[in-house]
């Protein structure tokens, strides 16, 4: 079992080159999954971990329903926004600057074969994270993500999570809101889940912008110690 990471930070990028960028990363432990299978060759299965900060882009799971992004292509472009519909779970998501979106590309075989665990596990991360600033994040059952005020009218929505999994190596992940522009979310009926509002970690601490990288180390942080992992940079 492997349990070294390959930690990247892309920096803001392009939706579309990140995505094909984790296909390629995905496809490469795919076939050395199938290797080892068909050859018995016991090769080490490799795990990524990428950061990035998109631009303004929806995207639609392939359980999602396009009602629920509610502007067209020109109303899109006014907004410097772009749309895709991709291979993740899920419903509608937003990302972009003030975002911090995590693609965990791991090979579960390396840690522990459960989605529902991987799922939990990334929930918990965050909700761990968002301790450090005072903050009592929850789940909300039946909805993936992380959520503050849970049961109460003013449950509100600060980490979405969406994946995609194949034998057991996943892609796709988190997307937590730190400096977001809330705006974006009036766009679109977030993850199909009406009547929910979104907020972000500078709207709930008051502050007009929160240190990216000091939520980044504190994300890896408890990442490291959920999954006994042991990050490596590259």
């Amino acid at each position: 079992m492997n349990k070294e990471v390959f930690l990247q930070d892309l920096g803001q990028k392009d939706y579309k080159e990140t995505w094909d960028y984790q296909e390629d990363l995905f496809k490469e432990t795919l076939d050395i999954k199938i290797k080892n299978r068909r050859e018995d060759a016991g090769l080490k299965t490799p795990n990524h971990f990428l950061f990035v900060e998109h631009p303004h882009v929806y995207t639609l799971g392939k359980s999602g329903d396009m009602a629920n992004l509610l502007i067209d292509e020109e109303q899109l472009a006014k907004k410097n926004a772009t749309f895709y519909k991709i291979n993740r779970g899920g419903d509608i998501t937003y990302h972009g600057p003030g975002q911090i979106v995590g693609y965990p590309i791991l090979d579960l075989d390396n840690f522990f074969t459960d989605i529902h665990k991987y799922l939990r596990l990334l929930e918990e991360m965050v909700i761990l994270t968002l301790a450090e600033y005072g903050l009592k994040a929850e789940r909300s059952e039946g909805e993936t993500g992380v959520w503050l005020d849970v049961g109460t009218p003013f449950a509100r929505k600060i980490c979405a999570m969406g994946v995609r999994a194949s034998r057991w190596v996943t892609m796709h992940g988190f997307a937590l809101n730190v400096n977001a522009d809330l705006g974006y979310f009036d766009l679109m009926i977030p993850c199909g889940i009406k009547d929910k509002a979104v907020t972000s970690l500078n709207v709930e601490l008051g502050e007009k912008e929160v240190n990216i990288a000091e939520v980044k180390d504190k994300l890896l942080k408890h990442f490291t110690a959920l999954f006994e992992a042991e990050m490596v940079l590259k």
